[in-house]
């Protein structure tokens, strides 16, 4: 499924609730699945595996700092099976301007994409 975007989120998280509720306008009309992962006891998604992680940031507003960062790991990672994986270590909203960057670069990937949040607030 190359040029799809998967969105990982702790399930029942505020995260959870705000994109089932009121997802953002960005994800309208695109190639996204939101998956809702069961978290550990401390509230968190344990670290991925059978992926490439590509890039880690301390909140989704890093993405949107930094949209040529986001396009240039994507375009880097090279051929292969695995998806890639940005990771968010902790999220509570996801707005449009920190998802444009990675729709974005996921729509140019040959393989899929992966933004995992890995906490909430």
């Amino acid at each position: 499924m190359p040029g799809a975007l998967i969105i990982q989120v702790p399930r029942d998280g505020p995260l959870d609730r705000q994109l089932g509720q009121a997802p953002p306008p960005s994800l309208a009309g695109t190639e996204v699945v939101v998956e809702r992962l069961v978290a550990d006891a401390e509230g968190a998604l344990d670290a991925p595996h059978g992926a490439e992680v590509v890039m880690t940031v301390p909140s989704p507003a890093s993405l949107a700092r930094e949209p040529a960062e986001v396009r240039r790991v994507i375009e880097r990672a090279g051929s292969g099976v695995e998806p890639l994986v940005i990771v968010v270590e902790v999220a509570e909203e996801l707005h449009d301007d920190e998802l444009a960057p990675v729709i974005a670069a996921a729509g140019h990937a040959t393989r899929p994409v992966i933004l995992r949040i890995t906490r909430g607030p």
